[in-house]
C-alpha cells in the first residue's frame, strides 16, 4: 500500500526568511523518514500554492494526501482558511487533514533548547524567568493553548513562564518582561519566541525582547519539531487507514 503524500501547509510571509525556515524544517522531517514523499505548500505570499501543488499531484496519479498545517494552534487558520483551500482540491484526491502541531511535549522540548542555544543551561532555571512569545490569536482555544504550553514549561523547572502575544491578545513582550523582573527569585529574564518562522510578528517579539536578558531564536527546523511533523502525518495516515478497513 502506497503510503500518502505528506502536504505541510505554511502560512506563508513576504519576509523570505519565512518560506527558507519553512522548507529547512520540511527538508528534516523528510530526511528522517526515506522513502515518504513531502510536498511543501502555502496559504499565502509564497509559491507554491496549496491549490497548485493539489493540482499537481492529481495530474500525476496521487490517490492519498495527509495535509498537516504548521500552526502550534487550532486558531482561525487551521478551522477556516485551511478546511477552505483543501474543498477545492481535485475530486480525485483523497485528503485527510492532520492536527496541529499544539500542544505537543515535543515543543515544549524545542523551546527548552533554543534557550540553551542561546547561553542558558539547566542550572539557571530556577533563577530564571522565560517569557512565552507567540504570535497572538483572538480564538480562545489558540490562547488557551498557549497559556497551558507556559504551565507545561514552569513544570520542567523554570523559576517563572508567562505567555505573551505580538498581536491581538495582551500582554505584549515588553509587558511580560517588565512583570517578570518584579517576580521574587526571578534573576534574569529570557524570552522565548514561540513561532515556527521569522517574519512581521517574530520581529515584534524581538522588539518588545530588548529589555530581557536572553533572546532565543524561533523554533524552525529543530529535530524535535521535525518528529512532531511526522507524529502529526502517522497520526492522520492511521485514522485513514481504519476508516479504509472499516469501509471494505
Amino acid at each position: 500500500m502506497n503510503r500518502p503524500v505528506l502536504l505541510v501547509i505554511a502560512h506563508g510571509s513576504r519576509d523570505p526568511r519565512h518560506a527558507a525556515t519553512v522548507q529547512a524544517l520540511v527538508r528534516r522531517a523528510g530526511a528522517l523518514r526515506p522513502g515518504l514523499r513531502v510536498e511543501t505548500a502555502f496559504l499565502d505570499f509564497n509559491l507554491p500554492s496549496v491549490t497548485g501543488v493539489l493540482d499537481r499531484l492529481a495530474a500525476e496519479g496521487v490517490r492519498d494526501v495527509v495535509a498537516l498545517p504548521l500552526l502550534l494552534t487550532r486558531a482561525f487558520h487551521a478551522k477556516a482558511d485551511v478546511p477552505t483551500v483543501l474543498r477545492q482540491a481535485p475530486a480525485s484526491l483523497r485528503i485527510r487533514q492532520a492536527e496541529v502541531l499544539g500542544p505537543s511535549p515535543l515543543l515544549v522540548a524545542a523551546v527548552e533548547r533554543r534557550l540553551y542555544e542561546a547561553g542558558l543551561a539547566p542550572g539557571d532555571k530556577s533563577a530564571t524567568g522565560v517569557v512565552l512569545a507567540s504570535a497572538g490569536s483572538t480564538d480562545p482555544e489558540a490562547i488557551a493553548v498557549i497559556a497551558e504550553t507556559a504551565r507545561e514549561l514552569r513544570r520542567t523547572g523554570w523559576c517563572s513562564v508567562r505567555p505573551a502575544f505580538a498581536s491581538a491578545s495582551l500582554p505584549r513582550t515588553e509587558e511580560a518582561v517588565r512583570a517578570l523582573r518584579a517576580e521574587p527569585g526571578v534573576r534574569r529574564v529570557a524570552v522565548a519566541p514561540y513561532v515556527i518562522a521569522p517574519g512581521r510578528l517574530p520581529d515584534r517579539i524581538a522588539a518588545g525582547a530588548a529589555e530581557a536578558d536572553v533572546l532565543a531564536d524561533v523554533l524552525g527546523p529543530s529535530p524535535e519539531l521535525a518528529r512532531l511533523l511526522l507524529a502529526r502525518y502517522d497520526g492522520a495516515a492511521r485514522a485513514a487507514e481504519r476508516v479504509t478497513a472499516a469501509a471494505v
